[in-house]
C-alpha cells in the first residue's frame, strides 16, 4: 500500500492518472525560486523553450541570459556570476551538459566549490525518437564522480519543482536530472522533499491477516524478515517500481518501495533500513547501470550490509530511436523486467 505519510497522488494506480512533464515542473520550480530570491539567474544553450525557461525569461528579462550553442562558455560565464553573488541555474541537454562541459564544471564550478546549478534535460532513452545521440544514459555517473556536486533525479513534475526551489537555498554545486515527456504524477504538493533524503513510498501492509498469518517458502527455509523485497529506484522509473510493487503485494509478496531523488549525498540510512528490512533488493533506473544507482547502492551496501541485488538499467548500450514504450521495453527496463527482477532476487535469499 502507499506509504500514508508520503502523501502521494491517491490515483497512482488508476488508468487516468494525471501526467505531467518533469522539465515543466523545472520550468514552474525556477520562477518561483527567482520570487524568492532576486539573486536567482538563468542561463540557456539555445534551448530556452525546451527547457521551459521562457516563463523566467518572461517575468525576470534581466536575469536571464541566451548564451547559444556553447556549453562550456555556459558554464564558465555562470562560474562567474556564482562568484559575484548571484545563483544560477543552466540550462541544456543532458548530454551537452554535463556531456560536452564537464571539464568547466569540474574546474570552475566544483573545484571552486561555487552554488551553480546544472539542469540536465532530455536524460535517459525514453526521450525516445531523438535517438542514441540525445540520449543521455552516463550522467548520473559523470556528476557524482565530483566532489562537492549534489545529484538529484525527481520522479515527477511535482518533486522537479520542489528540488529546483530547494537547490536555489543551498551553497551546493547541484545537478538536476530531468526526462523529457510526460510522466506519471506519483507525488503531491503536500508529499515532503528534502535535499539528501530518500523516501519510503509504498509497504506492503505487514500487520493484516493475510501477511501476518502467511508462511511463505522464504520463511520456512530462511530468516524472518519483515519484507520479500525490496525496490529502490529512481526518477520517473519510480512508477514503475509501484506498480511493480502492488503486483507483487497481490501476490502475497511484502514489499517495501524506496524513491531515491538525490543520489548524491545518498540516504544511507534508509538504504540500510531497507537491505536491513529485505535482505532482497531490486535498483532501477534509466540509466546505465555502471555508474548509476545501482552502483551506487552496491558501493555502499559492500561496505555495511553485503545484500542481494538485482540490476534494472541499460547494460553498457547506447540509445537509439523509437517511442518512450518501445525503448523500455527494448532496454529491460519495464515493469515485467522489474517483477521478474524481484522473483529472481527473492529465490536468492
Amino acid at each position: 500500500m502507499l506509504k500514508h505519510d508520503s502523501k502521494l497522488n491517491p490515483k497512482i494506480f488508476d488508468k487516468n492518472v494525471e501526467l505531467g512533464s518533469v522539465r515543466q515542473g523545472f520550468g514552474l520550480g525556477i520562477v518561483r525560486a527567482g520570487e524568492i530570491d532576486k539573486n536567482v539567474v538563468a542561463l540557456c544553450a539555445d534551448l530556452t523553450e525546451s527547457l521551459q525557461l521562457d516563463k523566467f525569461k518572461a517575468k525576470f528579462p534581466n536575469r536571464f541570459i541566451e548564451v547559444g550553442v556553447a556549453e562550456q562558455n555556459l558554464v564558465t560565464i555562470a562560474s562567474g556570476m556564482a562568484r559575484a553573488g548571484k545563483i544560477p541555474f543552466i540550462g541544456s541537454y543532458a548530454v551537452f551538459s554535463p556531456g560536452r562541459n564537464w571539464e568547466q564544471i569540474r574546474t570552475t564550478v566544483c573545484y571552486n566549490n561555487l552554488p551553480v546549478k546544472i539542469i540536465g534535460s532530455h536524460a535517459g532513452v525514453t526521450v525516445g525518437p531523438d535517438g542514441g545521440s540525445h540520449q543521455a544514459l552516463e550522467d548520473i555517473a559523470l556528476m557524482r564522480v565530483l566532489p562537492r556536486m549534489v545529484v538529484i533525479s525527481p520522479c515527477d513534475a511535482l518533486e522537479a519543482y520542489k528540488a529546483t526551489i530547494a537547490a536555489a537555498k543551498t551553497a551546493d554545486p547541484t545537478y538536476i536530472r530531468l526526462a523529457r515527456d510526460k510522466t506519471p504524477i506519483i507525488s503531491t504538493e503536500s508529499t515532503p522533499f528534502d535535499i539528501g533524503k530518500a523516501q519510503v513510498v509504498y509497504e506492503s501492509d505487514i500487520t493484516s491477516n493475510i501477511h501476518n498469518t502467511r508462511k511463505s517458502s522464504l520463511e520456512m527455509n530462511g530468516p524472518k524478515h519483515k519484507f520479500d523485497v525490496g525496490i529502490i529506484a529512481t526518477g520517473p522509473s519510480v512508477y514503475r517500481a509501484l506498480m511493480v510493487a502492488r503486483k507483487l503485494d497481490r501476490e502475497l509478496k511484502r514489499v517495501k518501495v524506496l524513491n531515491v531523488s538525490t543520489i548524491k549525498p545518498l540516504d544511507e540510512h534508509a538504504v540500510l533500513s531497507i537491505a536491513h528490512d529485505s535482505r532482497s533488493l531490486v535498483t532501477v533506473e534509466d540509466h546505465q547501470i555502471s555508474g548509476g544507482l545501482g552502483s551506487v547502492i552496491a558501493e555502499f551496501l559492500s561496505h555495511n550490509f553485503p545484500t542481494h541485488i538485482e540490476y534494472i538499467g541499460i547494460r553498457d548500450q547506447f540509445g537509439q530511436s523509437g517511442t518512450p514504450e518501445e525503448l523500455v521495453e527494448h532496454y529491460r527496463i519495464g515493469e515485467n523486467d522489474i517483477y521478474d527482477a524481484a522473483h529472481r532476487v527473492m529465490l536468492r535469499k
